[in-house]
């Protein structure tokens, strides 16, 4: 899903209030809840290989890659102990930054399945006609073992909220992230989808 950098923050900020992207970052050690920050990933810590993967969860091209590639990619490449994969939430629109609050609101064994979940079940709670996004993210976490007190703080959590758009501004200013799925390794970056074959010449090279 393409997307230039200045409509991209247009969309995020029009969703945030006017002052989200003033002041100084907010910090994980700022915030008692500050596992909520932590870096999420899958594979060994210290793999030779480390893949960044900047995705939006209402990204149609995010959820066809993740269910159509990355499962190949993890049984051969971060299974085996050959690549770390790391995510970074690139939310593109209102609903997207909702549903990845609610996603760190996990504990971080629960976050991947989740995010799994999410893009396998898109169609139903991103874009079903007549259904509130927000209540079918909730139908979800709650399957995940989420309570509802837990999801409404997660959706209510303005430092988050502020914290993950911040690092989407950063993340697009440091690489130049136009597009998701974007993926940088070695560092250079790539964009859209990837065929299993394309990303394992990419990392063997």
């Amino acid at each position: 899903m393409t997307i230039l950098r200045r409509s991209l923050l247009t969309v995020v900020s029009a969703g945030l209030g006017a002052t989200a992207l003033r002041g100084s970052p907010a910090r994980a050690d700022d915030n008692p809840d500050a596992e909520h920050f932590a870096q999420r990933f899958i594979g060994k810590p210290d793999a030779k290989v480390t893949v960044n993967e900047y995705f939006s969860l209402t990204c149609t091209h995010c959820a066809a890659f993740a269910q159509g590639t990355l499962p190949e990619i993890k049984k051969n490449l971060i299974d085996t102990g050959s690549v770390k994969w790391v995510f970074h939430d690139y939310p593109l629109d209102r609903v997207a930054l909702t549903a990845a609050m609610v996603a760190r609101y996990l504990p971080v064994d629960r976050y991947e399945p989740f995010i799994d979940a999410l893009f396998a079940s898109q169609d139903r709670w991103a874009f079903g006609r007549g259904t509130d996004p927000t209540e079918e993210l909730w139908k979800i976490a709650g399957l995940a073992g989420m309570s509802r007190e837990t999801f409404d703080k997660a959706i209510g959590d303005n430092g988050l909220r502020t914290w993950i758009v911040q690092q989407q501004k950063t993340d697009s200013d440091m690489w130049k992230i136009d597009s998701t799925p974007s993926f940088v390794t070695g560092g250079k970056k790539y964009a859209g989808e990837m065929s299993y074959e394309a990303f394992h010449k990419l990392v063997s090279s």
